[in-house]
C-alpha cells in the first residue's frame, strides 16, 4: 500500500538565505503516530507549514493520497487537518458554530449528526453553546482539533498539541489521539514533550537545523541507540572515585553514595562482572545495585548534541 503521506527532498529556503529544510524526505503510513521531535528553530513548524499549503515548497515534492500540494492543492488540503501551536478563536463565538463554520469552509455541507460524533468524542458536546472566552486553556485546545476534524480529513497535524496545558490533561489528550488512531486518522504530531513521544507515537523522528537525524521504530530506536546504567549503591559514601577504579568510565552518584556505570546494550561484553569484581578489590561495599534503561529524552539529546558538534 502506498504511503498517505509521501515528502521527498523537501527543501524552504526563506528571502534571505535562510535554508529552514534541507532535503527532507519521508514517508507516513496511514493509521500510524508520528512523534517529531526538535529544538526550537529545527524546522518542525515550517515543514508542517509547507505540507498544509502554508508555505510554497522551494523544492521538493509532497503528495497526500496521490495528491501533489502543488499541482492539486484542494484534494491534497481537504485531506488534511490541522492544529496549530496558537489559539486563534474567536472568543464570543460558540464551540459549536465555530466548528460548523470550519467544516463550511472546506465546502462540505452540514451534517450536525458527524459535528455532534467530534464534539462528544472531545468531551465538548456538553460546552457546545458556550462562547469560547469562556473556556479553560484545555477546553480550547479541544476546540481546535475539533475544527481541525470538521472536515473528516484522513491526516492530522498537532503542532504542540498539549503546550501549557497541564499532566491530567495532557494525558486525557494523549487517549484522544489513541481513539482518532483507532478510527484510521495518521496523525502527526511535533513535541517538546519526550514522553509524549514515549507515550503515543508508533515512529520518532529527530529533526535539527532543518535535517531529518533519523526516523524509526520507538521500541527498535530505544534498542538499537539506548544504552543501560548500573548504579552500584554503597555502605560508605565516597568524595571520589577511587584510583583503583580510575580506569573504568564511572560517575559519583548523589552524595557520593553510589557509582553509576553506562553501558552499551547490544555490546558483546557489558563488563559489569569486571566492574563488581573491581568494586570488590577495591574494598567497597555493596548495599544494592539497580539499573535503568536510557530514555528517549537520553537518546535525543545524544543526536542533537551530534549535530550540534
Amino acid at each position: 500500500m502506498a504511503p498517505i503521506l509521501s515528502i521527498r527532498d523537501l527543501q524552504k529556503t526563506y528571502e534571505g538565505g535562510f535554508q529552514a529544510l534541507k532535503g527532507v524526505t519521508l514517508d507516513i503510513e496511514q493509521g500510524e503516530i508520528l512523534a517529531l521531535l526538535g529544538p526550537n528553530g529545527a524546522g518542525k513548524t515550517t515543514l508542517i507549514s509547507t505540507v498544509c499549503g502554508i508555505t510554497t515548497p522551494s523544492q521538493g515534492q509532497v503528495t497526500v493520497g496521490g495528491h501533489d500540494i502543488v499541482q492539486d492543492f484542494r484534494a491534497a488540503r481537504a485531506m488534511i487537518g490541522l492544529v496549530p501551536q496558537e489559539i486563534a478563536l474567536q472568543p464570543f463565538e460558540t464551540v459549536l458554530n465555530t466548528v460548523r463554520f470550519s467544516r463550511g469552509l472546506f465546502g462540505k455541507p452540514r451534517n450536525d449528526a458527524y459535528i455532534e460524533r467530534i464534539l462528544r468524542k472531545l468531551s465538548l458536546w456538553d460546552k457546545r453553546d458556550s462562547q469560547i472566552t469562556q473556556l479553560s486553556g484545555g477546553m480550547k485546545r479541544r476546540v481546535l482539533i475539533a475544527k481541525a476534524l470538521s472536515h473528516d480529513p484522513r491526516i492530522l497535524f498537532l503542532d504542540e498539541p498539549t503546550a501549557g496545558v497541564d499532566v491530567d490533561l495532557r494525558k486525557d489528550m494523549w487517549d484522544t489521539v489513541a481513539e482518532l488512531k483507532a478510527d484510521g486518522v495518521t496523525i502527526i504530531l511535533t513535541t517538546h514533550y519526550i514522553e509524549e513521544a514515549e507515550a503515543i507515537a508508533d515512529r520518532v523522528g529527530v529533526i535539527a537545523k532543518g535535517e531529518l537525524l533519523l526516523v524509526q521504530d520507538k521500541a527498535s530506536l530505544m534498542a538499537q541507540m539506548g544504552k543501560k546504567q548500573i548504579e552500584v549503591q554503597l555502605d560508605a559514601p565516597l568524595d571520589r572515585i577511587p584510583d583503583a577504579l580510575a580506569h573504568l568510565d564511572l560517575a559519583l552518584g548523589a552524595g557520593g553514595e553510589s557509582l553509576i556505570y553506562t553501558y552499551d546494550t547490544n555490546a558483546a561484553r557489558t563488563g559489569i562482572t569486571a566492574l563488581l569484581n573491581d568494586i570488590a578489590a577495591a574494598d567497597l561495599v555493596l548495599r544494592d545495585v539497580q539499573t535503568r534503561q536510557s530514555s528517549l529524552e537520553d537518546i535525543f539529546v545524544d543526536l542533537v548534541k551530534g549535530e550540534a558538534a
